[in-house]
């Protein structure tokens, strides 16, 4: 029963995902709200390198993604802070690299909206410093990024440059970017 709810859960984070990308705020504060409900009812997970597994840090990673999508950059950036404490041993060693670069992308997202160009390339490319730079999400998540940098930066020499690599990373692994 609890691996059915487990399956709940994220079929309510993949609904607040897809609202968020039609910029539906409150239909995605009502699916994230169902979630987690579902996940507070259910017992910690015992493993969580099962990657069906939906724990409290993953439910984190989801609604990151959407708030950041909505354009709430206080919520997507504590969220994203949260994500980086969570997936990093003591020691730093990352123990969740995707979540850990998706939410760098996040907080160079909102670095750039809040107009710090600066921060938003050092998180941009420490997002890409990964090997799995191809995986669907983080390509999705640079493409939002790359965005806000045309949009605010197009004639910042150092935008310029950060777009100019990920155009050369479309060329090494393509639909990485588009043109």
């Amino acid at each position: 029963m609890a691996q059915h709810h487990g399956v709940a859960v994220q079929l309510a984070a993949q609904e607040a995902k897809a609202w968020a990308r039609i910029g539906d705020r409150r239909h995605v504060e009502v699916a994230l709200d169902k979630g987690r409900r579902l996940l507070e009812g259910m017992p910690y997970p015992e493993n969580l390198d099962n990657h069906f597994v939906v724990d409290p840090a993953k439910f984190d990673f989801y609604a990151m993604d959407c708030y950041r999508l909505v354009g709430e950059d206080k919520l997507a950036r504590t969220l994203a802070e949260e994500v980086l404490r969570a997936g990093t041993d003591f020691d730093g060693t990352e123990r969740s690299p995707m979540r850990n670069a998706e939410a760098r992308v996040t907080l160079g997202v909102t670095a750039a909206r809040e107009g710090d160009l600066e921060q938003a390339l050092i998180m941009g490319e420490r997002a890409l410093e990964g090997d799995r730079q191809s995986v669907p999400s983080l390509i999705m998540t640079s493409r939002e990024l790359a965005a806000e940098m045309r949009r605010r930066y197009s004639s910042e020499p150092a935008a310029q440059d950060y777009l100019a690599r990920l155009h050369s990373l479309a060329e090494q692994k393509p639909g990485f970017m588009p043109r």
